[in-house]
C-alpha cells in the first residue's frame, strides 16, 4: 500500500516559454516571478491529471521573490491541496516548492506561502507589505508530501502530512489579502544557475459551501472521482454544478451509477457518456441504492409520496426500464437501503421503527423483516460481506460513530475502530481484504454525516487493524455513501463538493 507509482513519474516539458497563453488543467497561466536568470516551465498531463514545474530563483525571502509560477484566480475563501515531490536530488537544500497566494504577480508582493524545503523545513511564509520583510509560522512537520492551505477571512491555516498520515495546521491571523487574488503552484530553486523541478499530483482547487448554508436546501458543485487504492493517485471523471451523490461501480466495470436530484444516471467509463436510469415513478430516490452481488439488480430508496413520503425500498432491474417493486410495506417508517445479501434474497436496511434507527433483514419477495440490532442510538450503512458471512455497519453506541461487524444473524457485534474520527459506510472490497470507509471530523456531532466538511477516505484490513489514510477530501453526505469498488478490488470511486 505504498505510494510509490506517483513519485516514479518523470514528465519534464521545457519547450514552454516562460508565460504560457493556454490554459493548463485547473490553471489559467503560467510565468515566472521576478527576474529569474532561467527560464521556468510548466505543464500539465491530461491523462494521468499531474502537473510538471521548473522553476529556477535566487529565494523567496526578505522584500523579493524568484520563482515559477503556475497560476488561477480566485476570489474569497477557498481550500487548496496538493501532493508534491521533486525529481531528482536537487543542489540547494533550500530549494521549495508549494501554494503561494498573492495579490499580484509583481516579485515583492503581499502573499502567503505554504512552502516545503528541499531539507523539510515546513513553514508558512507571508509578507505584510509590498516589498515588505517576509516572516514565516515553522510547523512541527518535516518533509511532507501533501500540502494544503486554506483561507476564512483574513486566517490562513496550513496544513501538511506525509501522505496516509493526520494533519499538521499552523495558523496565520489577520493577514490581510485582497479579496481577489491569485493562487497556484510554485518551484523555486535558491540557486539562480539551477532549475529544480516538481511534480504535482491530486491538485484540488476548492470553493467551500458558505458558512450559513442550509443542508438539503442549499446545494453545491460535485467532482465525480475515481482512485487507484495502491498508490493513492485520483482523477476527477467530470464536475456537476448540481449535488451528485453514491456512485456504484457496476460488476462488469464498464459503468458508474449515481444520484441526482431524485434521479440515477449512468455513467461510462470508455464514451464518457451520461444518460438516465429509467426507475419509473421513482423519482425521488436518496443516495441509499446498491447492485446485487450478481450485478443483474439494483435496490432503490425511493420518498414515497402514497407513504407520508417515507423512504421506500423497491428493486429493478439494473438497466432500468421497468416499473421498480416494493419490498418494505407502507406505514412501517423510514427504510434506507445498503446492501444485499450474496444470494439476492435478502436486503439489509437502516430502518426507523419503534422511535430508533436500527438494522434489519427483509425478505425481497416477502417483505419479511428480521431486526438484527437494538439501540436507542444510531446504527446505518449496514453491508453484507462477499461471502455472506458478516454484515459491517456503523454505531454510535460507544459515543463515537465507528464501525462494527456482526455475524449475518445479528450475533457477536464487535467494535473494528477505535481513535476519536466519526467512521461512517463501511464498504468491503470484492476480494475481502479491505475496507473502505469515510471519516467525518473528530469534533462533529457523532449522529450527524453532513455536507460540505474536511473528511478523510480510510482504509483497513478486512481482519482489522489500525486504518490508514487513503484521501484528503472536502465532502461528506453522498461522497461514498454505497458501494463503490472496481470490480478487481484496485479502485474506488467517490464525489468531493466544490462551488462551481
Amino acid at each position: 500500500m505504498k505510494s510509490i507509482t506517483f513519485f516514479m513519474i518523470i514528465l519534464i516539458t521545457m519547450s514552454n516559454p516562460s508565460f504560457s497563453q493556454s490554459k493548463l488543467g485547473i490553471f489559467d497561466n503560467h510565468t515566472d516571478i521576478g527576474n529569474c536568470k532561467n527560464k521556468g516551465f510548466a505543464s500539465f498531463n491530461a491523462q494521468e491529471q499531474t502537473y510538471t514545474i521548473g522553476g529556477s530563483g535566487f529565494n523567496m525571502w526578505f522584500g523579493e521573490d524568484e520563482f515559477h509560477y503556475l497560476w488561477t484566480t480566485l476570489q474569497g475563501d477557498f481550500i487548496l491541496r496538493t501532493e508534491a515531490k521533486f525529481l531528482g536530488a536537487g543542489v540547494d537544500p533550500h530549494r521549495k516548492f508549494g501554494w503561494i497566494v498573492k495579490n499580484n504577480l509583481a516579485h515583492n508582493s503581499h502573499h502567503v506561502n505554504a512552502t516545503v524545503h528541499g531539507d523539510g523545513l515546513t513553514s508558512l511564509q507571508y509578507r505584510k507589505s509590498i516589498g515588505g520583510e517576509t516572516e514565516q509560522v515553522v510547523s512541527t512537520d518535516s518533509f511532507p508530501d501533501v500540502i494544503q492551505l486554506e483561507r476564512i477571512g483574513d486566517t490562513f491555516y496550513m496544513s501538511t502530512a506525509k501522505f496516509g498520515e493526520e494533519f499538521t495546521t499552523v495558523k496565520l491571523e489577520s493577514m490581510n489579502l485582497d479579496d481577489e487574488v491569485y493562487v497556484g503552484i510554485y518551484v523555486c530553486s535558491h540557486n539562480p544557475e539551477i532549475t529544480e523541478t516538481a511534480v504535482f499530483r491530486n491538485v484540488r482547487i476548492i470553493r467551500p459551501a458558505d458558512s450559513d448554508f442550509q443542508p438539503y436546501r442549499d446545494y453545491i458543485g460535485s467532482h465525480m472521482e475515481v482512485m487507484d487504492i495502491q498508490s493513492g493517485h485520483r482523477k476527477v471523471l467530470f464536475s456537476s454544478a448540481h449535488s451528485i451523490q453514491a456512485p456504484n461501480w457496476t460488476v462488469d466495470g464498464q459503468n458508474l451509477i449515481y444520484n441526482s436530484k431524485g434521479h440515477l444516471y449512468n455513467y461510462q467509463f470508455d464514451t464518457q457518456n451520461i444518460s438516465l436510469l429509467n426507475t419509473g415513478f421513482a423519482n425521488k430516490n436518496n443516495n441509499d441504492h446498491v447492485l446485487s452481488f450478481d450485478g443483474k439488480t439494483i435496490g432503490i430508496s425511493h420518498h414515497n409520496p402514497d407513504d407520508d413520503t417515507n423512504s421506500t425500498i423497491y428493486y429493478l432491474p439494473t438497466e432500468g426500464d421497468s416499473l421498480p417493486k416494493v419490498v418494505t410495506k407502507p406505514g412501517v417508517g423510514d427504510s434506507y437501503f445498503h446492501g444485499w445479501s450474496p444470494d439476492g434474497q435478502k436486503m439489509v436496511f437502516t430502518g426507523h421503527r419503534k422511535g430508533q434507527y436500527d438494522i434489519y433483514l427483509v425478505d425481497k419477495d416477502t417483505g419479511k423483516e428480521t431486526q438484527l440490532t437494538d439501540k436507542k442510538t444510531l446504527d446505518d450503512g449496514p453491508e453484507y460481506s462477499p461471502d455472506g458471512k458478516q454484515i459491517f455497519f456503523n454505531s454510535v453506541r460507544t459515543g463515537k460513530m465507528k464501525l462494527w461487524k456482526m455475524e449475518a444473524d445479528g450475533k457477536n457485534q464487535t467494535q473494528l475502530t477505535f481513535d476519536e474520527y466519526n467512521d461512517w459506510f463501511p464498504h468491503i472490497s470484492p476480494d475481502q481484504k479491505w475496507i473502505v470507509f469515510i471519516s467525518f471530523p473528530k469534533d462533529i456531532d457523532p449522529n450527524d454525516h453532513p455536507f460540505y466538511k474536511h473528511c478523510l477516505l480510510r482504509i483497513m484490513p478486512y481482519e482489522g487493524g489500525k486504518p490508514r489514510i487513503l484521501g484528503y477530501l472536502y465532502g461528506g453526505q453522498g461522497t461514498i455513501n454505497v458501494p463503490s469498488w472496481s470490480p478487481d478490488s484496485q479502485r474506488i470511486a467517490f464525489v468531493t463538493n466544490t462551488k462551481l
